[in-house]
């Protein structure tokens, strides 16, 4: 797999084959909503109703976590992390995308998969502040007592390391395995592990989504 290289620069800035992919993937995502959402009706068409079947899912499977208030509540931060990431991990089963100049799978690399990780870290603890307070939210890293304050810190700075480490590494992975064996095998193999990343590529979206709703879940709660 070659590393994703700069393709134009925007000033100092340096535009990579990764960034020009996600601006590819947040622009066909957002046409797709507005094609969904443009014109609904009581009786919803095919479009219409395929994405109120998505939402429906994603926001019961996010309820299992965080209850029916929250869920709906902070669905468009869940539902955006999950289209996103899962889109971005199907973007590299696209027949010939290996060979498309200028394309790579954004969350097969790691400064994409940080920059979801640290967003996700922001937002858990921006939720906390605003659901608790800051008084109450900076008290709660005191408990059980005082002296866990220094492992609750680095359990929370380690999170986003896990968060990103996990999506990146599974999907470089995956990628390589990929590649390595359509080098080796370019008829049956490449053809099975296709089909099996369908399934694997889900799996890390969710499993992203779950820990996140986790994270949320523990720093909104409030005592009773």
């Amino acid at each position: 797999m070659e590393e994703a290289s700069a393709l134009f620069t925007i000033g100092p800035v340096e535009v990579s084959s990764v960034v020009v992919t996600s601006w590819i993937i947040i622009a066909l995502l957002a046409l797709l909503c507005w094609l969904a959402t443009r014109n609904m009706k009581d009786v919803p068409g095919p479009l219409q109703c395929a994405a109120e079947m998505a939402v429906e899912g994603m926001e019961n499977f996010i309820a299992g976590t965080l209850g029916k208030e929250k869920a709906r509540k902070y669905f468009p931060i869940f539902g955006t992390f999950f289209v996103f990431i899962i889109v971005s991990n199907y973007s590299g089963l696209l027949p010939g995308a290996g060979q498309i100049a200028g394309f790579a799978v954004p969350t097969a690399c790691l400064s994409v998969t940080a920059a979801l990780a640290v967003i996700a870290f922001c937002t858990t603890h921006t939720l906390g502040v605003r659901e608790r307070g800051l008084g109450h939210y900076l008290k709660s890293f005191l408990k059980p007592f005082a002296l866990m304050l220094p492992l609750t810190l680095i359990e929370q700075l380690i999170r986003p390391l896990s968060l990103a480490l996990r999506l990146f590494g599974n999907l470089y992975g995956e990628e390589t395995v990929t590649h390595e064996l359509y080098n080796i095998f370019p008829i049956l193999l490449p053809l099975v592990m296709n089909v099996l990343s369908l399934l694997f590529c889900m799996i890390q979206a969710m499993v992203f989504t779950l820990l996140l709703s986790i994270y949320v879940a523990e720093a909104t709660e409030t005592e009773e």
